[in-house]
């Protein structure tokens, strides 16, 4: 059970109605955002726009592959513990091509199988990161050698964004939804 109700157009100040009601038109269901971490985030509904913006870059528009974002959501799911963001992409970074052997590594923390080039410098750039706070030189060289400059920062942006979207899931305590499609994390 979520830490805080579902929020309302009537629980939202009216400067932010507007706002709130754009949201709800793109990312809602009925009158409101009623799961996921675009639920809690809508309590801020110009804060949320904001996001929205960003994750429809990240999303749409970056020169990432879709496999490589999903490895790359998968990862910080991984890191950060978060079930929610999780269930909604493993079987998305599976259907991107992200073998099933990576996948259950990463999921239960098991020794990873060969990667290719790219998916070394994803996972290797993200698990440590999220392990020490930095990057070493060998992992961040072999992703800019992946992705150049532009595709690592928006690796690093898109990590980060769904880093913020596990804070609020995990912080909030999101629920799962009933139809989960994915084994839950051992944590």
């Amino acid at each position: 059970m979520p830490r805080v109700p579902t929020v309302s157009r009537e629980k939202v100040p009216a400067k932010h109605q507007k706002t709130f009601d754009e949201i709800v038109s793109t990312r809602g269901r009925g009158n409101t955002v009623d799961s996921g971490p675009g639920s809690i985030m809508i309590n801020s509904p110009e804060m949320a726009k904001r996001a929205n913006q960003l994750s429809g870059y990240l999303r749409r528009e970056s020169t990432l592959s879709k496999r490589v974002q999903e490895l790359a959501m998968i990862t910080t799911a991984r890191a950060m513990d978060c079930q929610y963001i999780w269930n909604a992409h493993a079987a998305s970074a599976r259907k991107e091509g992200v073998s099933e052997a990576l996948v259950d590594a990463l999921r239960d923390k098991k020794p990873l199988p060969r990667m290719t080039a790219e998916e070394a410098a994803v996972v290797n750039y993200g698990l440590e990161f999220y392990k020490t706070h930095r990057v070493s030189q060998t992992n961040f060289q072999a992703a800019l050698d992946q992705f150049g400059a532009q595709g690592l920062t928006e690796l690093t942006t898109l990590m980060g964004y769904y880093a913020l979207l596990a804070f609020n899931a995990n912080a909030f305590q999101i629920d799962l939804p009933a139809q989960r499609t994915e084994k839950v994390l051992p944590v």
